[in-house]
């Protein structure tokens, strides 16, 4: 697949899962102050049902589309430390992966009936903050040089 083709993946792909984070943790979480529990609880598990159907799909085509990504800049990744580029993307993968461990994480507490309402909240909060860095260090890439 051609770079530009796998940058317009990766770019959607992370646009929904942003997208989707940003608004369980600012908007979502604003609402459940305001709102009966049993209908947060309702509302919380039809948009939980669908998030699992559709964000599994949407991380294999961004992390795939990251993987191609980060082949075509395999240089750069040989030694990060050597330049700006290197590094920003070399912690720009780092973050990514640990994004990819919480959503293991949940799946495996999900799946053990572990996943508690704080746990939900905490483990989304540290994803928004992963996110907000790697839209950061993703912006900042290619305004350093050398």
């Amino acid at each position: 697949m051609t770079y530009p083709v796998l940058l317009i993946l990766h770019l959607f792909a992370a646009l929904i899962f942003i997208g989707t984070v940003f608004f369980e943790v600012l908007i979502l979480e604003s609402v459940r102050r305001r709102m009966p529990a049993a209908s947060m609880r309702e509302l919380e598990q039809v948009i939980s049902a669908r998030a699992r159907s559709l964000m599994p799909w949407v991380l294999l085509v961004l992390f795939s589309a990251g993987l191609g990504l980060g082949w075509h800049h395999r240089a750069a990744l040989m030694t990060p430390l050597a330049g700006g580029f290197g590094t920003l993307l070399a912690l720009k993968i780092a973050l990514a992966l640990s994004v990819f461990g919480h959503f293991l994480l949940a799946m495996r507490w999900r799946g053990c009936g572990q996943m508690s309402s704080v746990r939900f909240r905490r483990l989304h909060l540290s994803v928004f903050c992963h996110m907000v860095a790697i839209v950061l260090l993703a912006k900042s890439m290619f305004y350093v040089h050398g």
